[in-house]
């Protein structure tokens, strides 16, 4: 595959799989990290699936660390949710790494220090953090998107992401309105959107790497 060349075949196949967070990268901001170790996500669509990239790589992260190290009392059930969202994560990873091919991105170092992983709260709260940002943040990415296909691609992978947010919080508030609450759903019965500016803003501090966008700045 040439360089900042996507695989058309691989993304539709990828979208009728199901899948989840797609971001566009706009007006990033700079993490403190050394210019030298920049993950600049390119141009146009490989671009816009360079930041989804990224952020696959940090939720992926976040699970696998979940799963690995569990948290005190997590039920047969709790696993078995939390598992079954790490293996989509894990799998929209690495088929965006196999489908950006040299234009991906290198590998990102994060940072979950603030995190309790013992904890059912701080991982579940982080959890949904990360949820709710996906939903919003791909809201907000649509436009940015030039290939229809790709569109249509993310019409399907959000739809999933709503369904990992919706876990998420059913798992926290369990049995109540939580999963489609008024913080994230307005009167009209619509998600909400975000600009990628404020998804940073929140995904920001987990991520050590800094990631640039200069074609979108």
């Amino acid at each position: 595959m040439m360089h900042n060349q996507l695989s058309r075949r691989n993304l539709l196949k990828w979208s009728g799989a199901g899948a989840t967070v797609l971001v566009a990268g706009a007006l990033l901001p700079n993490f403190g990290i050394s210019p030298a170790l920049a993950a600049d996500l390119g141009e146009g669509d490989v671009g816009v699936l360079n930041y989804a990239y990224a952020l696959e790589q940090l939720e992926a992260a976040f699970y696998s660390m979940v799963i690995e190290t569990p948290y005190s009392g997590m039920t047969e059930e709790e696993t078995s949710w939390l598992t079954d969202i790490r293996d989509h994560e894990v799998e929209h990873r690495d088929f965006l790494k196999t489908a950006l091919a040299d234009g991906a991105i290198p590998d990102l170092e994060v940072d979950f220090s603030a995190v309790d992983f013992g904890s059912r709260e701080s991982v579940l709260t982080t959890a949904k953090t990360f949820e709710d940002l996906g939903v919003a943040a791909y809201n907000g990415a649509g436009k940015l998107i030039e290939n229809p296909d790709y569109l249509l691609a993310a019409g399907k992978i959000v739809s999933v992401e709503a369904r990992h947010a919706a876990a998420i919080r059913d798992l926290l508030n369990m049995d109540s309105v939580a999963f489609a609450g008024d913080d994230v759903v307005d009167k009209n019965g619509l998600d909400g959107a975000l600009e990628p500016a404020k998804v940073l803003a929140a995904a920001g501090p987990f991520i050590k790497t800094e990631v640039t966008a200069k074609a979108f700045m």
